[in-house]
């Protein structure tokens, strides 16, 4: 009888371990421990794994941002909570160079609920890449490709097929690019919320009037953009929601431009014309009366033509 009172107690115990114990003990590890540590957990025994994998919430993420042997690490993460990552939504590769086509192809298809995938600087990622993201995740909404310098047009073409509903995209020093497809992405993307096309010097106005067409647009970096004109950015003045705005060295502008944005932008909270000579003390003057409310930076550094 005493026996079988300890198996009931022991059981109990058990019982009281894996539904008030063990749930105290993730939630505070999901707070302590960075995500690379847990998964390195993984390995430590078969009951930590089935433990840690039975938690989604700990696996709606994975950061393997700058991180040695990335590649590796990912495919062991893979293959080791493979029912888990089912779910994953947010995944950063961020500076993990070595990562290729092959990668991009066997986590696009381990992970189809992905709604944020960057994979910031790397340069061994081609098309075929972007061909396996947009085939096996279908409900992408944030895409940072900043510094995949492989990337042709076809990306984008793919991206704007199969992404109609993408809210923020990075496409910075993405030098390959051209006027083309940037324009499908302008055309077909019209969710867009926040654009950055940093250090991209080759395209014209013919792809920058067509940012107009962006209605929820609220964040756009053209800083370097070279080519733009007073039209282009009297056009993009139609994205009457922008909140920020970076024109850095963006030589060709001057004051009929800024002062387009200042009457089309009146929400506008940052502008940058850093580096800009054709600028005067009046564009100030209508930036004053149009944005006084809502302007909260602006950076006129290197506007010699700026006196006051």
């Amino acid at each position: 009888m005493k026996m079988e009172e300890e198996k009931v107690k022991a059981a109990e115990e058990e019982e009281t371990w894996s539904k008030e114990t063990v749930p105290k003990v993730i939630r505070i590890m999901s707070t302590r421990l960075s995500q690379r540590d847990i998964i390195s957990l993984l390995l430590v025994s078969p009951w930590l794994h089935r433990t840690l994998v039975s938690y989604p919430s700990l696996w709606l993420v994975i950061d393997l941002r700058e991180m040695n042997n990335a590649g590796n690490r990912l495919v062991a993460a893979l293959s080791i909570c493979l029912g888990s990552l089912q779910d994953l939504e947010s995944l950063n590769l961020n500076g993990c160079q070595k990562i290729s086509d092959k990668g991009i192809e066997i986590i696009s298809s381990t992970c189809p609920e992905l709604k944020v995938f960057s994979i910031y600087w790397n340069v061994r990622v081609t098309d075929i890449g972007i061909q396996h993201l947009v085939k096996n995740c279908k409900h992408i909404i944030d895409l940072n490709l900043s510094g995949c310098k492989n990337l042709l047009d076809k990306s984008l073409q793919l991206i704007a097929d199969n992404y109609q509903e993408l809210e923020s995209l990075n496409l910075t020093r993405c030098v390959k690019l051209t006027d083309g497809g940037l324009q499908k992405i302008l055309i077909k993307c019209s969710s867009l919320r926040s654009l950055n096309l940093y250090a991209l010097s080759g395209f014209t106005d013919e792809a920058y009037k067509k940012i107009s067409l962006l209605a929820h647009l609220k964040f756009l970096d053209l800083c370097g953009a070279q080519n733009l004109s007073d039209e282009g950015l009297a056009c993009i003045a139609k994205c009457k929601n922008l909140v920020s705005l970076n024109l850095t060295w963006c030589v060709r502008i001057t004051d009929v431009g800024v002062m387009a944005i200042a009457e089309g932008c009146s929400s506008l909270e940052f502008l940058s014309l850093f580096g800009i000579v054709g600028v005067t003390d009046k564009c100030l003057e209508v930036l004053s009366r149009f944005c006084s409310n809502t302007l909260t930076t602006l950076d006129v550094n290197g506007c010699v033509g700026i006196k006051v």
